[in-house]
């Protein structure tokens, strides 16, 4: 779970900084404040790849994911981007775990197989 989200946090990152930049040419936002904001959920976005599989990381996922949306209103096409961000965030948490859990299931199997040749006994 933890590389199909760190890499669609990733993937948002540079989206972030792209909105940040179609920002920067509304004369009602400063430059600062543009930056500010940006850099922050920038920053976020990179910090919460090393928290996903924490207590609390995979919701700090899904508020990002809710501030992407709400962007659209100052870069409206961050509501087209964001949710497309959602529903990618969504696949890789489902898919993720999905994998995961696959991925013990076989390791578990693979110490079962490996433990009666460990004890001395016959394999076959």
């Amino acid at each position: 779970m933890r590389t199909l989200c760190a890499s669609t946090l990733i993937g948002e990152f540079f989206v972030i900084g792209f909105a940040g930049l179609v920002a920067m040419k509304d004369p009602d936002l400063s430059r600062p404040t543009v930056w500010t904001v940006s850099g922050v959920v920038m920053a976020l976005s990179v910090l919460l790849c090393g928290m996903i599989t924490r207590p609390g990381g995979v919701q700090l996922g899904w508020a990002l994911q809710i501030a992407l949306i709400a962007s659209g209103f100052v870069v409206p096409s961050m509501f087209i981007l964001g949710a497309i961000f959602a529903a990618l965030w969504w696949a890789s948490v489902h898919y993720g775990r999905k994998i995961d859990e696959a991925k013990a299931r076989f390791a578990a199997q693979a110490q079962a197989q490996a433990a009666p040749t460990e004890a001395g006994g016959n394999p076959a």
